[in-house]
């Protein structure tokens, strides 16, 4: 009790501190750096050396993804519209930006974490489901629950299932969804009219988004895991190399599900005031960092599609 109570603490402190300040600078100038840097990749190296800019695009989409994020959970501004028109272009052009937004909040509601139906992020299916698919689909399913097939297949398969869903709930009338959907359109629009101006083939900017996603999917790969406790679910890799900083400190997941306000740049400062008492929260669910990861999981499943809990609940 004695842990819960500190990191409750440092969440009202820190909640605070973000809401007296009127604007984020590192965010907001991280966030201009990253369109600068968008823009010389597409417009100046895409002509001087089409390989590099497109690894470079992959590295920027994610980043964008990740300042996606970071303005869901209310930053650089306190207005949520504002930090809305920031990151209107969709530099990752799949997903609209309402949508996640929607999803992803759902998602903070820890106590259903991994749950195959009411948390919109967990990889889990419900064994009744997997045991009715087909062979061949539960082949594709076991494949993406390596790390590998992760990052190869997993924007694919996450994709498909998202937009089928989406049409779904479009054709029987959800007007949010729809909306979101038309919003996406001039997002996506503009960013795909820059990059059919620039030097850039719009095929490779379009196969560097799905590379931006199989980066992000190194991210989610472990981030929750099945576990009884809802304390119990989530991650902290602790990692400070590029990785951690294309992700935003969202690497220390766990601080992050604790303190779901909290800008990223103060993600490592609770961190590191508190570390044993976040990884008691946690029950332990740890990694040193993403070279541990890829040496664990690159070839192997950390745990199978089916929810192992599903019916113990």
């Amino acid at each position: 009790m004695g842990t819960h109570k500190r990191t409750c603490d440092v969440s009202d402190t820190q909640d605070v501190l973000r809401n007296e300040r009127p604007v984020e600078w590192p965010t907001l100038l991280l966030l201009g750096a990253c369109y600068a840097a968008w823009g010389v990749t597409v417009f100046v190296l895409s002509a001087l050396w089409l390989p590099a800019a497109f690894v470079l695009s992959i590295f920027i989409i994610a980043l964008h993804s990740s300042l996606t994020h970071e303005a869901v959970h209310g930053h650089p501004f306190q207005n949520k519209q504002l930090n809305e028109a920031l990151i209107f272009p969709c530099l990752g052009l799949a997903v609209p930006y309402r949508r996640f937004r929607d999803l992803h909040l759902a998602h903070h509601t820890d106590s259903r974490l991994t749950d195959p139906y009411d948390d919109p992020e967990s990889n889990y299916l419900d064994p009744a489901v997997w045991e009715r698919l087909p062979s061949a689909a539960r082949a594709l399913l076991r494949c993406n629950n390596t790390l590998a097939g992760r990052i190869v297949l997993g924007p694919a398969i996450a994709l498909f299932v998202f937009w089928r869903d989406d049409w779904r709930a479009i054709r029987a009338g959800d007007r949010l969804i729809r909306q979101a959907w038309i919003l996406q359109v001039p997002a996506a629009a503009l960013v795909l009219a820059l990059v059919a101006a620039s030097p850039m083939p719009v095929w490779a900017y379009v196969l560097a988004c799905y590379g931006g996603m199989s980066v992000l999917k190194i991210r989610t790969f472990l981030e929750h895991r099945a576990h009884e406790r809802a304390n119990g679910r989530t991650v902290v890799i602790e990692d400070r190399g590029p990785l951690a900083l294309i992700f935003l400190n969202n690497n220390l997941h766990a601080v992050h599900h604790a303190h779901p306000r909290v800008a990223w740049y103060d993600l490592p400062g609770i961190w590191a005031k508190n570390r044993e008492g976040y990884l008691r929260r946690n029950e332990g669910y740890y990694y040193r960092s993403y070279s541990e990861v890829f040496a664990r999981y690159f070839w192997r499943a950390k745990e199978p599609v089916a929810h192992p809990l599903w019916r113990q609940r």
